[in-house]
């Protein structure tokens, strides 16, 4: 029976989560997406996602779909588009455009980033938790991505895209640059062929805790992340 939580109980372990639907952990009896409790949900390998008329459902799936950052494969076809289509990559310049965009784009496909979400991932950038890798192109915004940050472990959430690779241009940025930060591995949840074809690979959910549990207790401080000299389209 799913566990149904209230705002100040503790999350369940992760190996009560259900195995169909794969990783579904527990129900938050209200739209508890505080910081705190956000956080709390990102050191202990779980995420949040449901629909919007649904109570939050909290995931931690098994296996789970990471990124090394050595391990980023960069094709020919997406190596010419960093070197010849002109982009631009900046860091955490326009955050709330880009998760506006990823719930548009998630929309058109049926899956959600509701108005509560992306309230509470705001916030968590307005705290210096939260970043987003900009792809732009002649002063547009073209594609991105967002996730948290903790320690030294990356947690992916959402890309989007309006032009060839802009994407999979803010991702290969993205890796680059916490590679030169210390960060050596990217939560990206669940497989996608995107994914996949970068070099993501799933990995049993015991070996992704205990990476996790070693990542998240490097000090870090939070605030606004700008680029390195050397990460660029």
């Amino acid at each position: 029976m799913l566990k149904l939580l209230r705002a100040a109980d503790p999350f369940p372990p992760v190996e009560q989560a259900l195995k169909d639907p794969n990783g579904l952990l527990c129900a938050g009896a209200g739209a508890d997406l505080s910081t705190a409790r956000l956080l709390a949900a990102y050191r202990r390998g779980i995420f949040p996602w449901y629909a919007g008329d649904e109570p939050v459902l909290w995931w931690s799936p098994d296996p789970r779909m990471v990124l090394f950052t050595d391990e980023l494969k960069v094709t020919r076809s997406l190596a010419k588009s960093i070197r010849n289509k002109g982009y631009e990559i900046r860091l955490d310049t326009a955050f709330a455009r880009v998760i506006d965009a990823c719930a548009a784009l998630r929309a058109q496909d049926g899956t959600w980033i509701g108005e509560d979400m992306r309230r509470a991932y705001k916030q968590l950038h307005r705290e210096g938790h939260a970043h987003a890798f900009e792809t732009w192109l002649d002063g547009r915004l073209v594609g991105g991505l967002y996730g948290v940050a903790i320690g030294r472990m990356f947690y992916g959430e959402s890309m989007f895209s309006v032009a060839t690779d802009a994407s999979k241009v803010a991702l290969a940025a993205l890796v680059r640059e916490l590679a030169r930060r210390g960060f050596p591995l990217i939560d990206c949840q669940q497989k996608t062929p995107l994914l996949a074809s970068m070099g993501g690979r799933e990995i049993p959910r015991k070996d992704f805790l205990r990476r996790v549990a070693a990542l998240v207790n490097y000090p870090q401080q939070p605030g606004k992340w700008t680029l390195s000299d050397h990460v660029s389209a």
